[in-house]
């Protein structure tokens, strides 16, 4: 496992869990608003070691409920079932944060069932995803991923990094009532100084709730986040 970072106590990346979260290298997507984007271009920089990352974890037993796999795209290491399951046989509880650009890898870990909590980013409507994403992509692959994890029967949630030049009212009403009935986490995007695209700006709160209350009436559970 390529582990670039960890965060050792985090009440918020797992609700209602105390959890660590891990970061891996390397992404698929160059998303213009990636907020992590050392993590996407600098793969090659100073990692972690696997065995002390799992001796840290085998430390924490009982003092923590859950492990988060985020990133970059966790997705894209070929060794992520094994870890996962390394970490489950240590009793915690797993949450893993995705694009959805591998649905074969979601379903094998759904059919080992390493997971507990799936989060999966929807960067934006059909129509602008590619856009959004900063690459070409094959939009089936994301619409799997969706089916995937609506039907994986654990807790899921999809999300949305809300940015001034890439979403409008009309863009988030869609997603809603693309990915309805699960739900949707709308976040409010915060210019970390880690960009891969500097120029880019946050909506207003004023703009950020007209678009929640316009996706609610294509799903009942739109949230926001990080305001």
């Amino acid at each position: 496992m390529l582990i670039k970072g960890i965060q050792k106590v985090t009440l918020l990346d797992y609700p209602g869990k105390i959890a660590c979260t891990l970061f891996t290298g390397g992404c698929n997507f160059r998303c213009p608003f990636c907020q992590n984007a050392s993590l996407v271009t600098h793969v090659d920089d100073e990692k972690l070691d696997e065995e002390e990352v799992l001796d840290f974890l085998k430390s924490r037993i009982g003092k923590l409920d859950a492990v988060c796999i985020s990133g970059g795209e966790p997705c894209l290491q070929k060794d992520l079932k094994e870890f996962c399951l390394k970490i489950k046989q240590m009793g915690f509880l797993i949450k893993l944060d995705t694009n959805g650009y591998f649905p074969e890898k979601i379903k094998e870990l759904l059919d080992e069932k390493v997971l507990d909590y799936i989060a999966m980013d929807i960067k934006n409507c059909p129509e602008k995803y590619a856009l959004t994403a900063g690459v070409k992509i094959d939009l089936e692959k994301i619409k799997e991923s969706v089916k995937l994890i609506q039907t994986s029967g654990i807790r899921h949630e999809f999300r949305t990094t809300v940015v001034q030049e890439f979403h409008t009212v009309q863009d988030i009403a869609l997603i809603a009532s693309w990915i309805a009935p699960s739900s949707l986490y709308l976040q409010q995007f915060k210019d970390s100084g880690d960009l891969i695209q500097e120029g880019l700006h946050a909506v207003s709160l004023d703009a950020l709730n007209h678009m929640r209350d316009e996706a609610l009436q294509k799903n009942e559970s739109v949230f926001l986040r990080g305001v």
